[in-house]
C-alpha cells in the first residue's frame, strides 16, 4: 500500500520535471522563430516617441532583444 502511494508520487514528481523542461525548450524555440519584437515596431515606437531612428539605433535595439532571449 505504501509502495504504491510512493510509487505514485515519484512518478508525478519525475512528469512535472520532464514537463517543465519540454516546455521551456518548446517555448524557447517558438519565440526565436517569432520574436516578439521586430524593427518595425522598434522604429514605430522610438518614432511615436519623437525620434528619428537611424539605422545603427534600431539593429543597437535588436541587439539588446535577443540577447535576453
Amino acid at each position: 500500500m505504501l509502495h504504491d502511494i510512493l510509487m505514485v508520487v515519484i512518478g508525478l514528481i519525475i512528469g512535472g520535471v520532464i514537463g517543465f523542461f519540454v516546455s521551456k525548450k518548446l517555448m524557447t524555440k517558438y519565440l526565436k522563430k517569432n520574436p516578439p519584437i521586430n524593427e518595425d515596431m522598434i522604429r514605430t515606437l522610438m518614432s511615436g516617441m519623437g525620434r528619428t531612428p537611424t539605422q545603427k539605433q534600431v539593429n543597437q535595439m535588436m541587439k539588446q532583444m535577443q540577447k535576453y532571449m
